[in-house]
């Protein structure tokens, strides 16, 4: 049976509706192909330069183009591997190392991650801070907030301070964060090549309930935005409710501004009209990748900025 099929024959109502951004045979393949291992070597306890060297003893690594400390590996189970258990590389999905390398973080910073866990964004960010700063890193689940502080312990960040609140609670401090990500929940369509339940269980109601959320936690997360600040906004879904949408609504909503984003990545085109709705030639700046551009998990990263002088 071919991928085709298989999405057909799982979700009806799923393949009518992503049939519309691309209906090609390799869209269909990559979309539920397992993922490659992919890994981020941890500058925080060792330098990137010993750590590949040591790892290239043994395995084969692919170097990720668009970001230096990630890499493809050639391993079937990462808990085998030492230098994981000792925290000098993390098991992280290649595309979703995008959002902490648009987002620029440097030493010294005041950041908010505003759904950080399982943490692998919040240790990257560290680590382009060098431990310098402060991270508050926020989940609102005490579940998923436990596995974030392990990881961050196994990953020794020092800056990061682990709250547990509703996103949205973070827009009453206004005009406070240099740098903001909101890796958002989302429904998940990119990683259906890591969980096939992503899409049995996909419903369109799902879709918009996420959408409704997303609204709330970006326009909170641009009002707790420094004038001059980065927010960083991304889902590890295609679809266009929860991405050019979401994105249209803080430019319609607010004064932001919407940056281009310079990588060596492939991407898709952007979808500038869907369902009745048409959105500004502006999008074409943000990211929406498919899995069959990179062979990666699908991503949609929107780099957005506050004017100086707002607040």
């Amino acid at each position: 049976m071919s991928a085709r099929d298989r999405v057909r024959e799982a979700n009806p109502a799923f393949y009518e509706r992503y049939s519309m951004l691309e209906d090609t045979d390799e869209f269909w393949e990559f979309l539920i192909k397992p993922l490659r291992q992919s890994v981020r070597v941890n500058t925080l306890k060792a330098p990137l330069e010993v750590v590949v060297e040591r790892l290239s003893e043994e395995f084969k690594l692919e170097p990720i183009p668009w970001v230096r400390e990630g890499f493809f590996i050639d391993v079937d189970n990462l808990a085998r591997v030492p230098e994981h258990g000792l925290g000098l590389i993390f098991g992280q999905e290649a595309s979703s190392m995008i959002p902490p390398v648009v987002l620029g973080p440097r030493p010294g910073e005041l950041v908010l991650d505003m759904a950080a866990a399982p943490g692998s964004k919040t240790g990257q960010i560290a680590q382009y801070m060098e431990n310098e700063g402060c991270i508050i890193a926020n989940d609102p689940k005490l579940s998923r907030a436990n596995v974030l502080i392990a990881n961050l312990n196994r990953m020794g960040v020092l800056i990061a301070r682990v709250t547990t609140r509703d996103g949205a609670y973070f827009g009453r401090f206004e005009n406070l964060f240099d740098r903001i990500l909101l890796d958002a929940p989302c429904s998940s369509v990119g990683m259906i090549r890591k969980r096939w339940k992503f899409l049995e269980g996909w419903r369109l109601k799902g879709v918009i309930r996420y959408m409704n959320v997303q609204k709330r936690l970006i326009l909170a997360a641009y009002k707790a935005l420094k004038p001059g600040g980065t927010l960083v906004y991304s889902t590890c879904t295609i679809d266009p409710l929860e991405n050019e949408e979401v994105v249209d609504y803080i430019l319609r909503k607010t004064d932001a501004r919407l940056e281009p984003i310079d990588l060596p990545v492939k991407t898709s085109e952007p979808v500038l009209e869907w369902e009745g709705r048409e959105y500004p030639e502006e999008l074409r700046k943000a990211l929406r990748i498919h899995p069959n551009d990179n062979d990666t998990e699908a991503f949609f990263v929107a780099k957005i900025t506050k004017p100086e002088g707002e607040g």
